[in-house]
């Protein structure tokens, strides 16, 4: 019984054809931004946010003023590129 139950569970979280929906994102790909860097991510990377959409810039560091250019766009994320600095 608990294997059904846990089956039907399952089978409900992940139904055919059902994707997860995410919000359309604020931003575009190959458009340009002004935005502040925040921090740095484990990777190195500045982090910027883009009305909330968090946004990668590498070779950037946190007090940076910068224009970007939006080269990625995934679910929870964009990458960017630095195209001037302000």
């Amino acid at each position: 019984m608990q294997g059904e139950r846990r089956n039907s569970r399952r089978s409900r979280r992940f139904e055919k054809g059902k994707e997860r929906r995410f919000p359309p994102k604020p931003v575009e790909l190959g458009k340009e931004y002004d935005v502040e860097v925040k921090e740095v991510s484990r990777r190195g990377d500045g982090v910027a946010r883009i009305q909330g959409l968090v946004t990668f810039i590498p070779n950037a560091k946190p007090g940076d003023h910068i224009r970007v250019k939006i080269t990625k766009i995934g679910r929870r994320f964009a990458e960017a590129e630095i195209v001037s600095s302000q």
